[in-house]
């Protein structure tokens, strides 16, 4: 598990308090800290898939329904400033596995966002796209213009791509103010780490006022006085 150490180090740096992470190939359906962070994660197979969120030190007592779907996918759920949050960390399947493991996938994923169907299916399995559109959600870093190296999530000598994405309901775009891929400090020279940025307005606890009550004296007239 020293990898979640690394990335909880690099997550506490670039202060982001929830973090998704996959293709993580840990056994177990467990949860554990790892510096100041609370990982919960699934995995059926050594050395295979897995999944896994993130949580900080701020938000990881808030978190109050954790929901382990299989070694592909995974959901949490907690309530930040009055509103419910829910997040999902998804490991789509690779190109050339077989259509059964594709539409198993899609499946769960309709379970998780409350059971909506997707219509006939292609024989590619449902893209991305596909999914956004069934479920009302935006693609955020597709959403923003970016320069390349804010883009590119996956670099290496033969190729560049974007791997990973990350959605969120249409009605709560206001909330993203940003989405993009930080291209230093990554966990390995290939893969970067994407980043979204929301604003959820926090509720502060009223103060208890201790002491002598205060007296508004404007307020009092000569006989009141």
């Amino acid at each position: 598990m020293g990898e979640s150490i690394e990335l909880a180090k690099i997550l506490q740096k670039r202060k982001i308090n929830i973090a998704c992470v996959q293709e993580t190939r840990w056994v177990g359906s467990k949860a554990q800290d790892a510096d100041g962070f609370k990982l919960r994660y699934s995995g059926r197979e050594k050395g295979k898939n897995g999944v896994g969120i993130l949580v900080d030190r701020e938000l990881r007592e808030l978190v109050g329904e954790v929901k382990r779907v299989t070694n592909r996918l995974m959901a949490i759920k907690l309530v930040v400033g009055g509103s419910t949050l829910n997040v999902s960390s998804a490991y789509a399947p690779q190109v050339g596995l077989n259509e059964e493991i594709k539409r198993n996938f899609w499946e769960d994923l309709d379970s998780v966002h409350g059971g909506f169907g997707f219509g006939v299916r292609n024989g590619g399995g449902t893209l991305l796209l596909d999914c956004a559109k069934a479920f009302d959600l935006v693609i955020a870093n597709s959403y923003f213009p970016k320069r390349e190296e804010h883009l590119v999530i996956f670099h290496s000598s033969l190729d560049k791509t974007q791997i990973d994405y990350l959605l969120l309901r249409k009605c709560d775009r206001s909330l993203c103010m940003d989405c993009k891929v930080t291209p230093s400090k990554n966990l390995t020279t290939q893969h970067r780490l994407l980043v979204m940025n929301l604003e959820i307005a926090r509720k502060r606890k009223k103060r208890d006022v201790y002491g002598q009550p205060r007296i508004r004296w404007r307020a009092l007239t000569n006989d009141k006085a």
